[in-house]
């Protein structure tokens, strides 16, 4: 979707009962670690520069891929298409 203010949607996806999970290369939790059921909003930054400050301070969690020691990121597009895939498997074993 396209908003207006990414900052004000954020916070608006938190009252609303969502969960704000950024992903960043520096996560706290790996994909594989982290609970992507329920009500949760993926945000991803921009290749390079990542996820701005402001934004990253309205995230609940970070989460990074895991991947090893001298392969540090994937492209934007394909981070998310794992994300997504990775939210999908969770939610359907959970019957959601």
């Amino acid at each position: 979707i396209r908003v207006t203010n990414l900052a004000r949607t954020l916070e608006q996806l938190r009252r609303a009962g969502f969960w704000n999970l950024g992903f960043d290369e520096t996560g706290e939790k790996t994909l594989d670690k982290s609970d992507l059921t329920g009500r949760i909003n993926l945000v991803f930054g921009g290749e390079g520069k990542g996820i701005r400050r402001l934004t990253r301070e309205l995230c609940d969690f970070s989460i990074r891929l895991p991947t090893m020691k001298d392969f540090g990121t994937l492209n934007v597009s394909n981070a998310a298409a794992i994300a997504f895939y990775e939210a999908h498997r969770q939610q359907k074993d959970h019957g959601l």
